[in-house]
C-alpha cells in the first residue's frame, strides 16, 4: 500500500500533456478487437481498467503487442469463448461493454471482477440481451454474469437510460454484428449522453452505421455489418485533467494542459470553471487555467458525473454555497462516491452535506490536512489530494495506488507542476 503526502502549495506553474483518455482507449481497443486485421492505437492510456479490457479482448482471440508507446491489435470477427472466467477487476466499463460482445462468441463466457464490481448493477443490460435472444444470467442482477454465445439474432430491446450509459455502448458494439437489424429504445432519458456519442464516433470511424434519434433515446442498428481496421490517436482525458485544472484554480495559479480537443466528454469543466470565475483560455487543443476569486454555482451532473469530485473541491474554495444535483448514480461507482467525498472532505473541515442525488457545499471554510481513506476510489483520492494543496498542514492519502485505475501519473504530474508531493 502506498501513502502519498500532500503539503499546502501556494502556487503551481508549468505545462503538462493531459493523460490519455480512458474512455477513448477502452472503446478503441474493443472496436479494433472486432475488426479483422491490424489496427494501431497511438498513445493509449495504460491503466488498471485498460489492462482489464485488453486481457478480456485477448481472451476472445485478439492479439495485442506494444510497440514503444503504441498498442497494435490484430482483431478477429470469429470470437472464441474463453475457457476461464474473464476477470474485469474493478472496471465496470469492461464488463458492461464486453457482456454483449461475449454473445458473439461460440460457447459460454463468464465475466466477473472485484468485490466492489460485484455490487454494481448489470440487470438492465442482461434483460436487454435476453430480449435480443441471448441466453444469459447474473447473480441477482449483479456480476458475475454468464453469457451463452453463438450470435445475436437482432430484434427489439428496451432498457433504462439513467442507470449507466455503458449499457447502451455495450449493445452498440455488439449489435452491428447481429444476424438482423436491432432496435434499441430507452424508457428513460439517457444520462452521460456524451459518452454514447463518443462510442458512436469510434464506431463510425470503423465504418459501422447506426441511426439515432435526436434525443438519443432510440437507436436503429443494421445487422450483418463488419468492422474495418482503423488507427486511433488517443486524445487527452478531460475527466482526469479536471483535477489539475481545479488545482490551478484553488491555488490561483496558471498552468497549461495540452492534447484536449474540445469535443470530448467532460469538456464542460471549462464552462464550469468560467462560471466559477476562474480565468480559462482555450488555444486549439490546449487549455490554460489561471486561478481567480472563485464563486459558488449550481452544477447539474446529469451528463458529467465524473466531474463531481473536482467540482466538490472547487466548491470548498468558492464564495457562497454550491449545489451539485442529478448525481444519484455516483452512489454505485467504485464507492458510494457522494458519501465518500462528503466524509473525507469533512475530515479536512469542509462544510458539506450529502443529499439523495447530490451535494451541498458551503465555501471558503478553512481546510486542514487530514488522513484520507479514498475508499479504493481513484476519483476520491485525486479530489482529496487537490484539496490538500489548499489545506493547512499535511494531507495523507492512504492506498493512493488506487489512482492507477484511470490516471497512473497523477501524482507525478502534480509534482511536475510544483505541488509538494512526497511518498509517505
Amino acid at each position: 500500500m502506498t501513502t502519498i503526502v500532500i503539503q499546502e502549495t501556494k502556487e503551481l506553474t508549468g505545462r503538462v500533456e493531459a493523460s490519455p483518455s480512458k474512455s477513448y482507449t477502452h472503446r478503441a481497443v474493443i472496436a479494433a478487437t472486432l475488426a479483422r486485421g491490424e489496427s494501431r492505437i497511438i498513445r493509449p492510456l495504460i491503466s488498471d481498467d485498460i489492462a482489464a479490457t485488453m486481457e478480456a479482448c485477448s481472451s476472445f482471440g485478439a492479439q495485442m503487442k506494444r510497440e514503444k508507446e503504441d498498442l497494435v491489435i490484430s482483431g478477429t470477427c470469429n470470437l472464441r469463448a474463453p475457457t476461464k472466467p474473464i476477470n474485469c477487476r474493478g472496471s465496470a466499463s469492461t464488463i458492461r461493454f464486453l457482456a454483449p460482445v461475449a454473445a458473439l462468441a461460440e460457447g459460454k463466457t463468464v465475466l466477473t471482477g472485484s468485490p466492489r464490481l460485484k455490487k454494481r448493477p448489470i440487470k438492465p443490460l442482461m434483460e436487454a440481451l435476453e430480449q435480443l435472444g441471448v441466453k444469459c444470467g447474473s447473480t441477482k442482477g449483479f456480476p458475475p454474469v454468464s453469457i451463452f454465445g453463438g450470435g445475436i439474432g437482432g430484434g427489439h430491446a428496451s432498457l433504462v437510460g439513467n442507470v449507466s450509459s455503458q449499457y447502451v455502448s455495450g449493445l452498440l458494439f455488439a449489435c452491428p454484428l447481429a444476424q438482423d437489424d436491432t432496435q434499441i429504445d430507452l424508457t428513460t432519458p439517457l444520462e452521460s449522453k456524451p459518452y454514447v456519442k463518443l462510442t458512436m464516433s469510434i464506431l463510425e470511424k470503423h465504418d459501422i452505421k447506426i441511426d439515432v434519434s435526436e434525443d438519443c433515446r432510440s437507436f436503429r442498428i443494421p445487422g450483418r455489418q463488419s468492422y474495418s481496421t482503423r488507427d486511433h490517436l488517443v486524445p487527452g482525458d478531460f475527466s482526469s485533467a479536471a483535477f489539475l485544472m481545479a488545482a490551478a484554480a484553488i491555488t490561483q495559479s496558471k498552468i497549461t494542459l495540452d492534447n484536449l480537443p474540445k469535443n470530448l466528454p467532460d469538456s464542460k469543466i471549462i464552462h464550469i470553471l468560467e462560471r466559477m470565475n476562474a480565468r480559462v483560455q482555450v488555444n486549439g487543443d490546449s487549455v490554460e487555467v489561471d486561478g481567480g476569486e472563485l464563486k459558488a454555482v449550481d452544477i447539474d451532473a446529469r451528463d458529467i458525473p465524473d466531474l463531481v469530485p473536482p467540482c466538490a473541491v472547487l466548491a470548498c474554495f468558492s464564495e457562497g454555497e454550491t449545489r451539485i444535483y442529478n448525481a444519484k448514480r455516483l452512489r454505485i461507482k467504485e464507492s458510494d462516491r457522494l458519501e465518500a467525498l462528503s466524509s473525507e472532505l469533512r475530515k479536512m473541515g469542509a462544510e458539506i452535506v450529502g443529499a439523495r442525488d447530490g451535494l451541498r457545499i458551503k465555501g471558503l471554510c478553512k481546510l486542514d490536512g487530514a488522513t484520507i481513506d479514498p475508499h479504493s476510489d481513484h476519483r476520491v483520492a485525486m479530489a482529496c489530494a487537490i484539496a490538500g494543496l489548499g489545506a493547512e498542514g499535511e494531507t495523507r492519502i492512504l492506498r493512493a495506488e488506487c489512482v492507477n485505475k484511470s490516471y497512473p501519473t497523477f501524482f507525478k504530474d502534480l509534482k511536475r507542476l510544483g505541488a509538494k508531493v512526497v511518498v509517505g
